[in-house]
């Protein structure tokens, strides 16, 4: 068991600290909402046909259950990965996923305010660290960081997936894990549609073999191997051990970033990125914290 828990545990490391890469390969030559409203309909849609086939056709969902999706859904990949995909037109993807690296800082805020956790020492050190790190990756001239809107974009995407969790325990989602994830990725997929098509994406699209490829790795490898192994962590590891992911994904981005993508590691981004996975760390480690809802990758995923 042992063996297969840091299996999954190097999958979700990988695959999800990869799709930064992805996203900023297929913006390439796609429109950021456009590519993310394709990736989502893809996955969920099989996800869905998977859950359908395995149950019958026995679903038991209705109006009710869908409107909880799109509101799930909307937060998640609209704003979540709706708004990365735009930013990275720009920002590097090492940055992108460090920006997107603050969700358990946003997850601590929300359940302070909303829920009237207590953050401890612990935990109100490693928001200080962590907002640090955030504010310093923020660079006017773009050279060192990212341009104000984009980290703007993005923290705010980090915000609404942090929000959407949280929100989603409360929501009238299936109690099926699978379920409710095929649900809002077919929602988020829809409203990212949507608004492609209002922004008028489709004339700017370029389907490139390389934009295809990057669509169909976050598809297959991103929302479905990474999600496929996350769920099974839940079951069988403990909470601690699998939200590591929360602070090994922007490495492997950052690293990733500068072997493929030649984007450059400056020592602000080093001293940000350090500040930012150590406040994260303790901020995931403190205990008492709030149960992050498991219904969706972080950024992630991919973010």
């Amino acid at each position: 068991m042992k063996v297969r828990v840091w299996i999954a545990l190097g999958t979700i490391y990988v695959v999800w600290g990869s799709t930064f890469l992805a996203i900023a390969v297929v913006v390439r030559d796609l429109p950021p909402f456009l590519s993310m409203g394709l990736r989502h309909l893809v996955a969920g849609s099989v996800l869905f046909g998977w859950v359908w086939w395995r149950r019958s056709g026995k679903l038991d969902i209705g109006w009710r259950e869908w409107g909880a999706a799109f509101i799930f859904g909307g937060l998640l990949f609209l704003a979540g990965h709706g708004g990365l995909a735009w930013a990275q037109q720009e920002v590097p993807s090492g940055v992108a996923a460090l920006l997107v690296g603050t969700i358990p800082l946003w997850f601590a805020v929300l359940a302070w305010l909303a829920l009237g956790e207590r953050l401890g020492g612990r935990g109100l050190v490693g928001l200080v660290l962590g907002f640090a790190g955030l504010a310093l990756l923020v660079d006017p001239s773009g050279h060192e960081g990212a341009k104000p809107l984009g980290a703007l974009v993005i923290a705010f995407g980090a915000f609404a997936w942090a929000a959407g969790s949280i929100w989603s325990r409360r929501l009238p989602l299936p109690s099926d894990t699978l379920l409710s994830a095929a649900m809002a990725m077919l929602a988020g997929g829809t409203l990212l549609a949507i608004v492609s098509a209002g922004t008028g994406e489709l004339n700017d699209a370029h389907f490139t073999p390389e934009a295809l490829r990057a669509i169909a790795y976050m598809v297959v490898v991103g929302s479905l191997i990474g999600f496929i192994a996350y769920v099974w962590l839940l079951k069988v590891a403990p909470a601690s051990t699998v939200s590591t992911y929360a602070y090994v994904n922007p490495v492997i981005a950052v690293l990733l970033g500068w072997a493929f993508n030649d984007e450059v590691i400056t020592g602000r981004t080093l001293i940000a990125g350090a500040a930012i996975v150590v406040g994260v760390a303790l901020m995931v480690s403190r205990p008492g914290q709030v149960e992050e809802a498991p219904a969706a990758e972080p950024a992630l995923a991919e973010k």
